[in-house]
């Protein structure tokens, strides 16, 4: 395996368990508090996480956070801490109005128009074996999004949430394709911590522009929102340093689209939920997507 196939490996890794793990905990706080309450609070968390490791690293010397020089630099990355924050509040709205087993595989495939117009009309080079790999990832992915069950009694018909669904699936692949490019041979952890922030920035100004009451008198919610919050940043970090160390876009992409994967095993582990023999197929095939790539 090349070192930058390791690497997009490893970021794609990282964004897939973050993002999952997140999901996962995001379980609990939305049943108590609801959906943008938790949504917001929890990039709270994770902004002040974030601010506490910069804190402790710069004042250590373990690290030095890069200030962006330009006007345009800054407003790239308020331009994609809103697009982002865009991405969450349609997909929560969409999965409020419908039925997620339906919309979760509409979301989950942006990884595969990212891959696909990365590979035809932005030039990344990748091997026979590579594509094979990434196709195989890429149905590993919609696996573990779909419930058979549902599509069986589905009709063809207009699909409660599917409009939100859709748009946040055509802007999560514009915001990743982005950003893959804004962050390209760039200090991709500073640039991660500054949208990120800039994404919180975004969320509690729209709950303030809307009026949502973001009071709750739950402090056990706290824990899991905190969770929530430092999983995300992880798995932002991660996929910034893939995409500003690689070329390997689709890959990154791929993968980190499977985050569904860690929220159905941790799910099983310690709610005890059943799996459909769908995600267990997509697990395995997202597993042996992976164990082809060493080949790419």
């Amino acid at each position: 395996m090349s070192h930058g196939i390791f690497v997009a490996t490893l970021a794609g890794l990282g964004g897939m368990l973050g993002w999952g793990t997140a999901d996962f905990f995001a379980k609990k706080s939305i049943d108590e508090i609801g959906d943008i309450v938790s949504l917001v609070w929890a990039h709270v968390a994770g902004a002040v996480i974030l601010i506490a490791f910069v804190t402790i690293a710069v004042a250590t010397g373990r690290y030095s956070l890069s200030l962006p020089t330009s006007t345009c630099a800054w407003a790239g990355l308020a331009f994609f801490g809103a697009l982002q924050a865009a991405v969450y509040l349609f997909v929560y709205i969409g999965f409020g109005k419908g039925q997620v087993s339906i919309l979760n595989p509409v979301f989950a495939s942006f990884s595969g128009f990212v891959a696909l117009i990365s590979i035809i009309f932005l030039g990344e080079a990748v091997t026979a074996i590579g594509v094979a790999a990434l196709v195989v990832l890429f149905i590993g992915v919609l696996l573990i999004s779909v419930d058979l069950n549902a599509l069986r009694t589905f009709r063809l018909q207009v699909v409660p949430g599917f409009r939100e669904i859709a748009i946040a699936t055509v802007l999560a692949a514009v915001w990743t394709l982005g950003w893959n490019r804004f962050v390209s041979a760039k200090d991709g952890l500073s640039f991660a911590i500054w949208m990120y922030l800039a994404m919180t920035v975004a969320l509690l100004i729209y709950a303030a522009i809307r009026g949502l009451p973001l009071r709750f008198n739950k402090p056990k919610i706290w824990k899991s929102l905190f969770f929530i919050g430092l999983f995300e940043a992880v798995g932002y970090v991660a996929i910034s340093l893939g995409y500003a160390g690689t070329s390997h876009t689709s890959l990154i992409a791929l993968l980190s689209g499977g985050f569904s994967l860690p929220t159905l095993f941790l799910a099983r582990l310690f709610l005890r939920e059943r799996l459909l023999g769908t995600q267990i197929v997509g697990g395995l095939v997202i597993v042996g997507a992976a164990m082809l790539l060493a080949f790419a």
